[in-house]
């Protein structure tokens, strides 16, 4: 989630309707300047004892950001608490439970991308090392009750907490309990916007297939392959879900300002503080007409934090992210952004994915979102199948789309070898949740403590 510093009084008050418009025009770029940016979480636990660490204790989630000093990274400060650092590979922020994310740098290709990964995984471990703490990339905590996680000291999280039980049961769950792998791309045109979105719209839940990876809850089998993805619905219907509408004729940047605006409010940021509004509207803030801030509109930057509040499958600000895909380790982090990047970013292969999914309708999309959490693989497919039948020929496309970019690294080698873990769970036809689970009810004899040997970074 996004870490605001200051509160740019001096941005502009929004004033027609262009200016929401704005930020997702100003996100066209030239294919020659497309980006890829990875965003990736990871639960710590101390190694004695296995346990999350709070924010303050010794060799806890502060000392953790500040040893990151050692490799040239820069406290990010709220109300006198480092709540994120800031370097040349991105930001390194905190999840409200402690999760670390790491927000990389927008970078030209995956070699560049996986390198980034690594270094972050050795810097972190490095640090864990020296004070006992280590990394576990899962989609949940497989064995915490919300009780025994720690509160991270974020003020949007404060508001966030207090209003999840509100609009779901498990919106909690989510804040404190997961992690997740994203991707984050770009697009030349309101038309190439549309067309990544209803393809990635639609293909979302094989990415949450491929990467489920969130079993276990409280220490046992979950009846889910990712629990995490389940999570979401029932978390706040008002800003997550497959967004029918994107696959709407007409649909384009102003619709998305629509669905925008009818999202309820989380806060607004002023003088270093977050600013309660949840459940507030944005359109009585453009109106002067917002309780908390009585008589004040808002600024470019107030929307652009409100666009960063809602969570569908795909999300739109002046990129594209995809979210559909757990936690996970090195491999699979490097795997999500080779896999969208080979479908997105080559128009033959967007094309080909497109052709794939434009027949589907908007119930057999809603029901194959609905599946993927509990079947993965076996989830049924809009018009007859299961969704394991495309997966294959989708990632042949995506193949096709990363050798076609030949970017080659030193020694020769295109894209395509991130794809190599994609190609393992298809050829095996075990995503990762259901590996884990082999392993739980064979070798490990049904000790979940286990799985810090097996997912531990």
């Amino acid at each position: 989630m996004s870490t605001r510093q200051v509160s740019d009084r001096n941005d502009p008050i929004i004033e027609s309707r262009d200016m929401l418009v704005a930020p997702m025009q100003k996100g066209e770029k030239p294919k020659s300047a497309w980006r890829i940016g990875t965003e990736h979480e990871k639960f710590v636990y101390r190694t004695e004892d296995r346990r999350a660490p709070s924010y303050g204790e010794p060799g806890g989630i502060r000392d953790l950001l500040m040893a990151l000093t050692e490799y040239g990274w820069e406290p990010i400060m709220e109300g006198g608490n480092v709540i994120a650092m800031a370097g040349p590979d991105g930001t390194v922020s905190l999840e409200p439970a402690g999760q670390l994310e790491l927000s990389g740098a927008p970078l030209e290709n995956l070699h560049q991308t996986c390198a980034e990964t690594g270094r972050h995984l050795a810097q972190v471990k490095s640090i864990g090392d020296k004070l006992g703490l280590a990394y576990l990339g899962l989609g949940l905590w497989p064995d915490k009750t919300r009780e025994e996680l720690p509160i991270m000291p974020k003020g949007r999280y404060d508001i966030m907490l207090r209003h999840m039980p509100r609009v779901g049961s498990m919106g909690l769950d989510m804040m404190l309990r997961t992690c997740t792998i994203q991707t984050n791309l770009d697009y030349s045109s309101e038309a190439d916007m549309v067309q990544k979105f209803r393809t990635s719209l639609a293909l979302q839940p094989l990415a949450t297939a491929l990467f489920a990876n969130s079993p276990f809850l409280e220490g046992k089998p979950n009846g889910f392959l990712s629990y995490r993805s389940h999570i979401w619905t029932d978390t706040d219907p008002a800003r997550t879900g497959m967004l029918s509408f994107v696959f709407d004729e007409g649909f384009g940047y102003e619709r998305y300002v629509d669905y925008m605006l009818d999202v309820p409010m989380y806060f607004v940021f002023r003088d270093g503080k977050y600013i309660d509004a949840s459940g507030l509207s944005f359109r009585d803030f453009l109106d002067g007409k917002l309780s908390v801030l009585p008589g004040e509109k808002p600024t470019a930057s107030d929307w652009v934090d409100h666009l960063s509040t809602a969570f569908p499958e795909v999300r739109l600000k002046s990129f594209l992210e995809m979210r559909g895909a757990d936690g996970g380790p090195w491999s699979r982090i490097c795997a999500l952004p080779a896999l969208w990047v080979g479908l997105l970013y080559d128009q033959t292969a967007l094309d080909a994915a497109w052709d794939l999914v434009k027949g589907w309708d908007m119930e057999g999309r809603e029901k194959l979102r609905a599946e993927v959490p509990k079947l993965g693989l076996d989830a049924a497919l809009p018009g007859g199948g299961k969704l394991r039948d495309i997966a294959a020929e989708v990632l042949a496309i995506a193949r096709g789309g990363l050798s076609a970019r030949a970017m080659l690294n030193e020694a020769g080698d295109n894209e395509t070898g991130y794809l190599q873990p994609l190609d393992e769970i298809i050829s095996t036809g075990k995503t990762p949740a259901e590996r884990l689970l082999g392993l739980y009810n064979g070798v490990w004899g049904g000790d979940l403590s286990q799985v810090y040997g097996e997912k531990s970074f």
